[in-house]
C-alpha cells in the first residue's frame, strides 16, 4: 500500500467529515461556479421551499447540508479556507455568536440587512443577522393557574411556586442563553438566586424537551414551565383544546427573552455578494413570513406580520439586550447553573 499525498489524504478526511456529518442537496441546475452552498441548522423542510423560490427567482441554484448547530461549526472549522460552504444558517444567538468568534463568519456590509434586522437582534460587527425570533417565555396551566398569578422569570424562583415547577434541562441551548441574558440583565449574584430559587421550585428532574415539560402540567405534575413559544403552537396545533396558556414575561419590566435563528457568510466563502443577496432576501417581506412562519416563529423584520396562528397569542414587549449576550455569557451562564444545581 503507498503513501497518498499530504493534500489528497486531507481531501479524503474532507470528504469522509462530508459523508457523516449531512448530505449535500442541490436546488435547481447550473454551473457549479454559480450555485451557493448553504450549511443549515434548520431542517430541510423549513429551507427547501424558500431555496426553491429563490432559484427560481433569481436563477442562482442552492445547494445545503442540513445537520444540527455542532457538527455544522465542527464542520466548517474542519474544512477551513477548504469548505464549500457560503452561507451558515443556524438557531439560537449563542451558536450564532460562537460561530463569529471562531472567526467562521465575515462582516457583512449590507444597508438592506441593517434597515430590516433590528439592532438587537443581530452582530454588533454585523457577522450575523436575525432571520426569525422566537419568544421564551411562560407556558401555565390554564386549570390551576389565573394569569394575574404570574409575573416573569425571576418570579419562578418565589416560595409559592414550589413543588410547581417544571424546566428542560440546563444541557439544552436554549436555557443556556436564557440565562445567558439573566446575567445580561441582573447580573451574576441575582442571577445565580433565581436559578437556585427555581431548581428549589421544581415539581420533578428537569426535562429532556419543552413539549415534555408541557405535558407536565396537562398531567398535573407541575403548573407553570419555560418554553419557546413555537412548542407551544406545534402542542397547539395537535390538541387545540389544550388546558394551557401562554404569559409574556416581564411586561413590567424590561420584557420577554427572545432570540434568534438567523445566517451570515462564511469567512472562507468568494461569493460573499451573492451569499449577502441571499440573506437579503431571507429578510424580505417576501420570504420573511414564511421563514419565521413554517415553524410558528415571530419575524425578525418588525415590518412583516406573523402567521395567523402566531399573531393570534397577542403582541408582547421584547428584552431589547442585544441577543449577542446569550453567546458571549453562555460559559459564564453554565457554570452558574452548575452552582446553582441546575441539572
Amino acid at each position: 500500500m503507498f503513501d497518498l499525498p499530504v493534500s489528497r489524504r486531507l481531501a479524503l478526511v474532507l470528504a469522509a467529515t462530508a459523508a457523516l456529518s449531512g448530505t449535500l442537496i442541490s436546488c435547481g441546475k447550473a454551473p457549479s461556479d454559480d450555485k451557493l452552498v448553504v450549511y443549515s441548522a434548520r431542517n430541510e423542510q423549513l429551507i427547501k421551499p424558500l431555496f426553491d423560490r429563490y432559484t427560481a427567482e433569481t436563477g442562482t441554484p442552492i445547494e445545503f447540508v442540513t445537520d444540527s448547530a455542532g457538527p455544522l461549526l465542527q464542520r466548517l472549522q474542519a474544512e477551513g479556507s477548504n469548505t464549500p460552504a457560503d452561507v451558515l444558517l443556524t438557531v439560537d444567538a449563542g451558536n450564532l455568536w460562537q460561530a463569529a468568534d471562531s472567526g467562521l463568519l465575515q462582516p457583512i456590509n449590507s444597508a438592506v440587512l441593517k434597515q430590516a434586522i433590528p439592532s438587537h437582534l443581530r452582530d454588533p460587527e454585523n457577522r450575523w443577522f436575525g432571520l426569525s425570533v422566537r419568544a421564551r417565555t411562560l407556558v401555565y396551566s390554564s386549570e390551576r393557574i389565573q394569569p394575574g398569578e404570574l409575573l416573569g422569570y425571576a418570579d419562578l424562583a418565589h416560595p409559592k411556586w414550589q413543588g410547581r415547577l417544571c424546566l428542560r434541562t440546563s444541557k439544552k441551548v436554549y436555557n443556556q442563553s436564557l440565562v445567558a441574558m439573566l446575567i445580561a440583565q441582573y447580573g451574576e449574584k441575582s442571577t445565580e438566586q433565581i436559578v437556585k430559587g427555581w431548581v428549589k421550585n421544581l415539581a420533578t428532574a428537569p426535562f429532556s424537551n419543552d413539549t415534555k415539560a408541557m405535558e407536565a402540567i396537562i398531567a398535573g405534575q407541575c403548573d407553570v414551565t419555560i418554553v419557546n413559544t413555537y412548542y407551544f403552537g406545534r402542542l397547539q396545533a395537535k390538541q387545540p383544546d389544550v388546558p394551557l396558556s401562554l404569559f409574556w414575561a416581564d411586561q413590567r419590566g424590561e420584557g420577554v427573552h427572545v432570540n434568534v435563528s438567523g445566517g451570515g457568510v462564511t469567512a472562507a466563502s468568494k461569493k460573499a455578494a451573492a451569499a449577502t443577496k441571499l440573506l437579503e432576501w431571507l429578510a424580505s417581506a417576501e420570504a420573511q413570513q414564511r421563514f419565521a412562519g413554517d415553524n410558528l416563529e415571530f419575524p425578525a423584520n418588525p415590518a412583516v406580520e406573523p402567521v395567523a396562528a402566531v399573531k393570534a397569542w397577542g403582541s408582547y414587549k421584547p428584552n431589547l439586550i442585544n441577543v449577542a449576550d446569550a453567546g458571549k455569557l453562555q460559559a459564564d451562564a453554565v457554570k452558574l447553573m452548575d452552582r446553582a444545581g441546575y441539572k
